[in-house]
């Protein structure tokens, strides 16, 4: 299949569907973002790839990153980190203060923004330089050392971050929060802040399309079994309230960010990532579409190419047919010039 033609195809239907998305302008640096950019990246673990448009173009990844510490926290701590969490999907939205108290200072799932924070708590317990450690996990995974913190994006998040800086202070109040709020705030922030571009966080979610392991390094991060619950949980909960519809819609695990960017990972037989940046980070709507659409085609394509096959194996019948109806004339002619000869 080719999917730089399909990409292409993709982005010319999405011209005729509204844009209901916006910037994440609640986050002031964010408000900057150029609008227009559109970019799509799909990789194998056999190290194929192909992209469309912006692919290259760095952005800050925000609660995709998301995925990357609770990883870190979860192949260090294993199982534990659920007496800290829970793993359901939320419902509400990503910030939502009235479920975390609902629940008592226990966030629903690691991927809301209450989740993730308490994922910065255990990681400033278990890491020695946080920061640094979970800087070069990121670019171990992707194999390219340029990777890093925007520091003017996450000193915006931490001046806006109001209703952040009321979730980490409410688990707090609970006991869920251990260290220092400045401390991990610090950290969570300097996560969400990380900018990559679409072929980069391709490469770097490979290895929960490959059982837990790096593809280029054959490095396991996680076992099969804990890479099986990482995509369970970004199908169900890597899209907030949205969820239901983009597993309706999409099927697959995923996650968004506000900067703009969606990932994906494709079904286990095929082993892919695809990764696409759009214009509109404030939705995922259109988002959805890319991989929607994706998907769509690929089955189309499959469903045509089975019928060729089908097709061609008719052939192929049709001609042994005919074989064995020339071999059956062969040996009639045979015993034809036995008889006259007799």
């Amino acid at each position: 299949m080719n999917y730089e033609k399909t990409f292409q195809e993709i982005y010319d239907e999405l011209q005729h569907i509204e844009d209901v998305g916006h910037v994440a302008d609640y986050i002031p640096e964010l408000a900057h973002v150029n609008p227009d950019q559109f970019g799509v990246h799909l990789t194998t673990v056999n190290g194929e790839h192909s992209a469309f448009g912006d692919s290259d173009v760095r952005f800050s990844i925000q609660s995709i990153a998301k995925v990357f510490s609770f990883v870190l926290a979860y192949s260090r701590v294993k199982s534990n980190i659920w007496e800290r969490m829970d793993l359901e999907p939320a419902g509400t939205p990503f910030n939502s203060l009235v479920q975390l108290e609902y629940d008592k200072g226990i966030p629903r799932n690691p991927l809301i923004n209450a989740g993730a924070i308490v994922v910065c708590d255990i990681l400033t317990d278990e890491l020695a330089s946080p920061r640094e450690n979970v800087l070069s996990f990121i670019r171990s995974l992707s194999k390219n050392s340029a990777i890093d913190y925007n520091p003017i994006v996450a000193h915006s998040e931490k001046r806006s971050g109001f209703r952040n800086y009321a979730l980490v202070n409410l688990m707090k109040s609970f006991g869920n929060i251990k260290n220092d709020i400045e401390k991990v705030m610090d950290l969570y922030f300097s996560i969400c802040s990380i900018e990559m571009s679409c072929k980069e966080l391709s490469e770097s979610f490979l290895f929960l399309a490959n059982n837990g392991v790096v593809p280029h390094s054959g490095e396991r991060i996680l076992s099969p079994s804990r890479t099986k619950r990482t995509n369970a949980l970004m199908q169900t909960c890597g899209f907030y309230d949205e969820a239901g519809q983009f597993t309706f819609k999409v099927g697959l695990p995923g996650k968004s960010g506000v900067g703009g960017g969606i990932v994906a990972v494709h079904p286990p037989e095929q082993k892919r990532k695809l990764i696409q940046r759009d214009a509109f980070p404030g939705r995922v709507y259109n988002k959805n579409k890319i991989i929607d659409f994706l998907i769509n085609k690929e089955q189309r394509h499959k469903i045509q190419d089975t019928r060729y096959k089908t097709q061609d194996t008719r052939h192929k019948i049709q001609d042994t047919r005919y074989k064995t109806q020339d071999t059956r004339h062969k040996i009639q002619d045979t015993r034809h010039k036995i008889k006259d000869k007799g």
